[in-house]
């Protein structure tokens, strides 16, 4: 790839300080030593009124719709949430309930969760993967989960976190080479 690797982080997180924003940095500093890359984060929680009260994308503020826009031309989109009581959060929903229906087909689509417990854990398999199995996108088979014990203040201490971010990344990279032999 002749140009650095667009990512897209939509960060489900209210804070940008977060343990979800935390794990994300974790993944994007791992990512960045594979490849060369070009990081844009999408805050969902600080898009604005014409945001949180739209219905349709029209309905957008044009520096909105350039998020959407960012998402939907990103190379590799990591979705980032945290969890509320067992599933993400709500303007993370909402955020995706306006993007294209086929805007994603074939994205390469890495999963992010934390939560107050591993009893949240399988909220990747049970919301966010049918979530991005709706938009026909590449979601990589290793997910993201960490929970609260993991963590001091936002920074991962948890060596088996380190752990699954290399064997994800590993799928990252095999995902990504199908998908420039592809095209």
């Amino acid at each position: 790839m002749s140009r650095p690797l667009r990512v897209v982080v939509v960060n489900g997180s209210p804070t940008e300080r977060s343990k979800t924003m935390g794990l994300v940095r974790l993944i994007t500093d791992s990512l960045a030593q594979k490849l060369e890359i070009e990081i844009h984060q999408t805050n969902v929680y600080h898009l604005g009124p014409s945001f949180t009260g739209a219905t349709s994308r029209d309905e957008l503020d044009p520096s909105v719709e350039e998020e959407f826009a960012a998402v939907e031309s990103a190379d590799l989109l990591i979705a980032a949430t945290p969890v509320y009581r067992g599933s993400y959060a709500g303007m993370f929903k909402h955020f995706f309930d306006l993007v294209g229906q086929y805007a994603l087909t074939n994205k390469p689509v890495i999963l992010v969760a934390t939560g107050g417990s591993d009893r949240h854990a399988l909220v990747i398999e049970h919301a966010l993967r049918p979530l991005f199995g709706f938009f026909q996108a590449a979601t990589i088979p290793v997910g993201f989960y960490a929970n609260s014990g993991d963590f001091d203040g936002d920074m991962v201490l948890n060596a088996e976190v380190y752990s699954r971010i290399e064997v994800g990344l590993g799928d990252v990279m095999g995902s990504l080479q199908r998908l420039t032999t592809v095209r």
